[in-house]
């Protein structure tokens, strides 16, 4: 089993000296599984998205680099203008207004706000921001790299690959259990993408970067950093 993401942010404004051998400011295709690095150093017009399954622990990472939390119902911000866009943020402003109904009835309206966000962030941040996205969907893909482009950014993807019984794990621990048969296909599409980006399919993920990671890796990783 994964180690779990260790519980204490990583996340702080006057971060300590990392030896450079230890800095990795991603250009291509970097597998950290069993290599891990201490930071990544990105460009400060990034869009740096955060990959995985459900339960592989998107937002713990996320809280962990960037000081975000679960209960947060606006994107926060941090040093440079970075936002931080996670899809609780959506849930929980629409919990407000839909809650008393039963979360499948209104998970649409979440995705919605959430992409929508997303797009008005990429537009009009004036630094670098950092997205919560499955990327099990090409259309979603295909969506936010459209927009990236767009807007004139430089897109970059972190995938946290774990195994899926440590997904699960992850998702009862949040007390959110993802339908089986849907989680099953988004392992299954996961899978197809990791083996597609490891195989250097150019149409798989089409990033200025793409770094992959397991659970030891991300917490080898002290800070991701920008304006490399």
């Amino acid at each position: 089993m994964s180690p779990p993401l260790d519980a204490m942010p990583a996340y702080s404004p006057e971060p300590l000296p990392v030896a450079p051998e230890r800095i990795l400011t991603p250009n291509s295709f970097h597998d950290l599984r069993g290599d891990p690095v201490e930071e990544l150093r990105y460009p400060i017009t990034a869009a740096l998205v955060f990959a995985g399954v459900p339960g592989a622990g998107k937002s713990t990472a996320l809280r962990l680099f960037f000081g975000t939390t679960a209960e947060a119902e606006t994107p926060p911000h941090g040093p440079g203008g970075l936002l931080v866009l996670d899809s609780h943020h959506a849930r929980n402003r629409w919990r407000r207004k839909l809650g008393w109904l039963p979360y499948p009835l209104w998970r649409p309206v979440v995705h919605v706000a959430h992409y929508a966000g997303i797009k008005a962030a990429l537009r009009d941040a004036t630094g670098p921001v950092v997205i919560h996205d499955c990327a099990t969907f090409g259309w979603a893909r295909a969506m936010i790299r459209r927009w990236t482009v767009g807007y004139e950014r430089e897109l970059h993807v972190v995938m946290l690959d774990v195994p899926a019984t440590d997904a699960m794990a992850g998702q009862r621990d949040r007390g959110r259990r993802v339908n089986g048969v849907s989680f099953r296909l988004h392992v299954r599409r996961w899978q197809h993408l990791i083996d597609s980006v490891a195989a250097m399919d150019p149409g798989a993920v089409r990033a200025a970067s793409v770094v992959v990671v397991d659970r030891s890796a991300v917490n080898d990783i002290r800070r991701v950093t920008f304006g490399g």
